[in-house]
């Protein structure tokens, strides 16, 4: 996948994750590397469940969107604390 993909795809899922998980948005930069991020999460979390969720674009998004609220959910409990 192509940088720019990546880029495309993290701020689309850093959006809609911060959209699931209210109050925990970061911005367009901050969501395009909690998209990013969130996909590095689920690229190893989801196999490890046993979780195949397909091919192709919209499962990439798919992917880095769940792995982006892990990560802003992880994130909102630790700023609480």
């Amino acid at each position: 996948m192509g940088i720019i993909a990546a880029l495309v795809i993290g701020a689309i899922a850093g959006w809609l994750a911060g959209l699931i998980v209210r109050g925990a948005g970061f911005g367009l930069i901050g969501n395009i590397v909690v998209g990013i991020i969130g996909a590095l999460v689920a690229g190893w979390l989801l196999p490890q469940l046993g979780v195949s969720l397909g091919s192709g674009t919209v499962r990439d998004i798919v992917n880095a969107t769940i792995g982006a609220v892990v990560v802003l959910v992880i994130l909102s409990l630790i700023r609480r604390v």
